[in-house]
């Protein structure tokens, strides 16, 4: 392109808070301060969060990605294994335990918390009912917290009319902590219709940083040409920013990896553009995003932001004395 030609005026809205959460930030950071503790190679179990830059700057640092545990080779059964942030079923540490190996987990202290609540709905004899999508990894680890057969997953509105439980007065539901408020609140609504004796958890689980982030978005959208999500196709949290968009009023909506994966002709002439991050997604990636719009519109960026997030998690104990510099993370946060 010739540098001389004009460049057409944009606005971008770029939505705060955006990006990664603080289960997201520590589950990272438990890699990067495992792998300074103890040396390369680090095992993941599943993707640590749903990224693939934070997969591959992760393993150019010597991380090691399995599925299961037994795909971790004699020689490093000393190594630690760190588990992804999504949490996992109870049989993965006990299979870790049975095979001597030293694991870390990274599962998010809010998904820890519907692991809780899904176990006192059980333990106060209640079946349990989980809101989530069906072979998400958070689902997964949910699901087995508790005995086989005591956990019914319902994804839609749908499921729940032809939901048939053993004992309709004695349910407890949760609901995956990355889903969209507004989605939940249809299901919540048709299952409490259907069976008005049912339990709440104790706290709502829809994590903050979920809800905030769709805030932002619904605030931002309206006018917008396009809206372009940063993050990745099987990030569930980033997945629903798209649809929140679309449903907000922007005329287009764009999930994005990278921004060399934008197609120009299809983004077209547009004014007003808005940007948001999965909480999965690196700071660095959305700031690529927006010097590749620079270099083709004559951009102002306007700040939309509803919401102050101060949430931070410690790491696990066996890393704490370790220390995180802001070169550690400068990869993903710039």
């Amino acid at each position: 392109m010739n540098m001389q030609e004009i460049r057409p005026p944009l606005t971008i809205r770029l939505c705060g808070p955006r990006g990664f959460c603080a289960g997201v930030d520590r589950a990272i950071q438990i890699v990067v301060l495992a792998l300074k503790a103890y040396g390369a190679p680090v095992y993941v179990r599943h993707e640590i969060v749903h990224n693939r830059y934070v997969v591959e700057g992760l393993e150019a640092k010597g991380a090691i990605f399995v599925e299961e545990l037994n795909e971790i080779p004699e020689e490093h059964r000393q190594q630690p294994v760190v588990f992804s942030a999504h949490g996992v079923p109870k049989s993965v540490p006990e299979d870790a335990q049975s095979r001597n190996l030293f694991y870390l987990d990274a599962t998010c202290p809010l998904v820890s918390k519907v692991h809780k609540q899904a176990m006192r709905h059980q333990r106060l004899g209640r079946h349990v009912i989980l809101i989530g999508h069906a072979g998400h990894p958070e689902v997964i680890g949910t699901m087995g917290q508790l005995p086989e057969g005591t956990v019914s997953l319902i994804e839609t509105v749908e499921d729940v009319d032809a939901y048939e439980p053993a004992d309709p007065d004695n349910l407890g539901y949760v609901t995956q902590t990355t889903l969209s408020v507004d989605d939940t609140a249809g299901v919540i609504a048709r299952l409490q219709e259907r069976f008005p004796n049912l339990t709440a958890p104790a706290a709502d689980s829809i994590c903050y940083a979920t809800t905030n982030r769709q805030e932002a978005v619904k605030q931002a959208a309206p006018g917008c040409d396009l809206f372009i999500v940063v993050g990745a196709p099987n990030s569930s949290n980033s997945k629903r920013l798209v649809e929140v968009a679309l449903r907000a009023g922007a005329t287009r909506s764009l999930l994005v990896q990278r921004a060399a994966e934008i197609d120009w002709d299809q983004v077209g002439k547009i004014r007003t553009l808005g940007i948001s991050a999965g909480a999965s997604a690196p700071e660095v990636i959305v700031d690529e995003i927006i010097e590749a719009f620079r270099a083709r519109f004559d951009a102002t960026v306007e700040l939309a932001i509803t919401a102050e997030e101060n949430e931070h998690f410690l790491v696990n104990r066996e890393l704490r004395s370790i220390e995180l510099t802001r070169e550690d993370m400068a990869w993903v946060n710039g």
